[in-house]
């Protein structure tokens, strides 16, 4: 397993929070996903022989956030 921390803009509420959380979470090769909203973060702890960072990148954009880092 690889854990990751993507800089997220655009989360404002838990709303927001719980939206990347499950996207993120339903992934296949996707262990844990941790949102931090203080901190804009996106934690995740992934399979990278299961999936790519950049589908992961590509999934919290399609939510509507913006992945800076």
């Amino acid at each position: 397993m690889q854990n990751i921390i993507l800089k997220v803009e655009g989360m404002s509420c838990s709303h927001c929070e719980n939206r990347v959380k499950k996207a993120v979470g339903s992934l296949t090769g996707v262990g844990s996903v941790k949102v931090s909203l203080a901190d804009k973060t996106v934690a995740v702890e992934l399979d990278p022989s299961l999936i790519a960072e950049t589908k992961i990148r590509e999934t919290i954009e399609h939510e509507g956030y913006d992945v800076v880092s």
